[in-house]
Order: structure tokens, then C-alpha cells, then sequence
């Protein structure tokens, strides 16, 4: 019988039998291979995630890797059989940022699979065909399910605009700073350095490309891009400050409780350029996928727990305990 994990209102969580319907007009059905869990899953389960980004009762798993095994009307069949990534955000296509490509900023009301949509914590998930992208038949599954938030980095990347030898800091060690990492080095990145307090994370920063790994206070300054993977208080402050006046800063973390806030003449001081990144559009899904493909992004080192379909409350034990040291948790329906 086909399962899903669901979570009914926060702290309730069940696994349910779950039926697919089938794939309606433009639409594929996909046997999910292996689904993530990142932050954002865990607020949906502590009812911390804002009000306006989930809706209950919701099936997780923006994260996730499969194969399609059907096809609805108006999709080239031979989509069927094709192992595939895709993506989350439900955009409307048709507002002047999807037009642009900007599709994480849709002005279409939120919509998107994991919160607002049923998502990848179960056997099967059903999306529009047009969110998929195919991978190699040889595709690794198991690694590509970190495509999403490889693809998030992918848009922060990009965004840095990096010139082949041009220094570059990353602060946090965690999954995304280690997947932004491996896109800096296919970049071409010269000087890159992993920053992060756990000495523990130096070996996998060596491993994902880096040429130095260290802590916040030995950071330095004068990076010509410094992107913020952290999401902790006074990383965006750092961020800016290591990087050299006329250079990039890229802020993606947000931090549940900020106590050391950027000012504007901070900003103004450091004339710098600052962006920031809200998910994934579909050009960052595109890079991240061809990294993946070409060889140059290898996300499975980050792997660190697997756990039964049936086991996603331990799974978000697991990714709650701080005594617990954990990068990429996975499930496998």
C-alpha cells in the first residue's frame, strides 16, 4: 500500500495510506527514491514556519529524487522512465519575473510543493511535467536528492557573478555552505575559504574544494565575494565586513533571533554590492543540474542519516539534537 508521512498541525505527525491519482492534463507521476529534511521541514512540524508559507494538513518534502512511471495527457511520454529532479515553487509562468526567469519571485499567491502542496514524504508525488528537469540514466538518486538546495546555492552563485581567480569566502560550514562551495570551485574561484567555528567540518570544506578552512575570528577581510550560508546572528554583519570595499556580498541565512543587526551606514561604508537569494529559479535549477550531470557537484559526502519513510519522526529528532552532529538527513520511501 502507498504511504506518505503527514503532518496534520504541528507536533502531529502520521503516516497515512496514500493512493496517487493519476497525472491530470501536463502533469507526471514520479516513485520517489529518496526525499530530504532541511530547517524549514522541522518548523513546519514545530508550527514555527510563518503562516503564509504552509498550509496543514501538508505532506513534506521539497527535497527529494525519482524516476517517472507515468504521464499525463500532454507530456512527451517519453518522460516515463526518466530518472528526475524538480522544482518547488508552483509559478504562474506568466508574471513579468517568471517572464525574466526570476521564478522563486512569482506574484502568484505561495505555492509550493512541501508546504502548500503535497510533497515528496511519500511513495509517489504528482507535479506539473513542466517543473521537472531529467537527469543522466546513470544519475546517482541518492545524491541528487540535494539538488534542491544545491540548486538554492546555485542562485546565490550566480548571483556572486565569480571571475575565474577572484577570492572567495564562504561563511558556514553546514550542507549549503559546502554545496556552495563545490559551485564556487567549478567556478573557477582562486582563493576559497570555508568559515565556520566547528573545526570538525575542515576535512569535508577540503574535500568540496576549499584552500583554507577557518573560524569566524580568523576570517579576514578583503574577499572579493563573501557568501553568508550561516543563518546565525551576526553572520550577515561578518559577511559584509570581509569583504573588500567595491566587492560581492551574497546573504541567504536567516537567523531565528538576530542580535547584531547590519546597519545602513554599515552598508553605505562598506560600498559594497549586496544580494540576497529567495529559493531557486529555474536558470539556478538549470546550473546546479549540469553541475551535477558534468561531474563538478557531488552532494552525496553530505549525506549523514538515512531513515525508513516510516521513521520521519526520528528523522526529525535526529536533525533537531544538537548533541547529535548531522549534515544532509534522508528519507527512503
Amino acid at each position: 500500500m502507498p504511504r506518505a508521512v503527514r503532518i496534520n498541525s504541528p507536533q502531529e505527525l502520521r503516516v497515512i495510506a496514500a493512493e496517487p491519482d493519476p497525472p491530470g492534463h501536463d502533469e507526471a507521476l514520479v516513485e520517489v527514491a529518496w526525499s530530504g529534511i532541511c530547517g524549514s521541514d522541522l518548523e513546519v512540524f514545530h508550527g514555527t514556519r510563518p503562516s503564509d508559507f504552509v498550509r496543514y494538513p501538508v505532506i513534506p518534502g521539497h527535497e527529494w529524487s525519482g524516476t517517472v512511471v507515468r504521464a499525463g495527457a500532454g507530456v512527451d511520454p517519453a518522460l516515463v522512465g526518466r530518472k528526475v529532479v524538480g522544482e518547488g515553487f508552483r509559478n504562474c509562468g506568466r508574471c513579468t519575473a517568471c517572464r525574466e526567469g526570476d521564478t522563486s519571485l512569482c506574484s502568484a499567491a505561495y505555492d509550493e510543493t512541501g508546504f502548500t502542496q503535497p510533497g515528496a514524504w511519500a511513495d509517489h508525488l504528482r507535479l506539473p511535467a513542466r517543473l521537472l528537469h531529467p537527469l543522466p540514466d546513470e544519475a546517482d538518486l541518492r545524491a541528487a536528492a540535494l539538488l534542491e538546495p544545491a540548486a538554492c546555492m546555485a542562485s546565490a552563485v550566480l548571483k556572486a557573478g565569480v571571475r575565474v581567480g577572484e577570492s572567495v569566502a564562504v561563511i558556514g560550514g553546514g550542507t549549503l555552505g559546502m554545496l556552495a562551495t563545490q559551485l564556487f570551485a567549478a567556478a573557477g574561484a582562486g582563493s576559497l575559504v570555508v568559515v565556520d567555528p566547528r573545526a570538525d567540518r575542515l576535512d569535508t570544506a577540503k574535500a568540496c574544494g576549499a584552500a583554507e578552512f577557518r573560524t569566524p575570528d580568523e576570517i579576514g577581510d578583503g574577499f572579493d565575494v563573501v557568501l553568508e550560508a550561516a543563518g546565525a546572528s551576526g553572520t550577515g554583519r561578518l559577511a559584509v565586513r570581509s569583504t573588500r570595499r567595491g566587492g560581492r556580498t551574497v546573504l541567504t541565512g536567516i537567523a531565528p533571533e538576530e542580535r547584531e543587526p547590519l546597519t545602513p551606514a554599515e552598508l553605505v561604508g562598506a560600498a559594497v554590492t549586496v544580494h540576497t537569494v529567495f529559493g531557486a529559479s529555474s536558470r539556478a535549477w538549470a546550473h546546479a543540474v549540469r553541475a551535477f550531470a558534468a561531474g563538478r557537484l557531488d552532494p552525496a559526502p553530505l549525506i549523514t542519516h538515512e531513515f525508513a519513510l516510516e521513521d520521519a519522526g526520528r528523522a526529525l529528532e535526529a536533525l533537531a539534537d544538537p548533541a547529535v552532529p548531522t549534515g544532509k538527513v534522508l528519507l527512503h520511501p
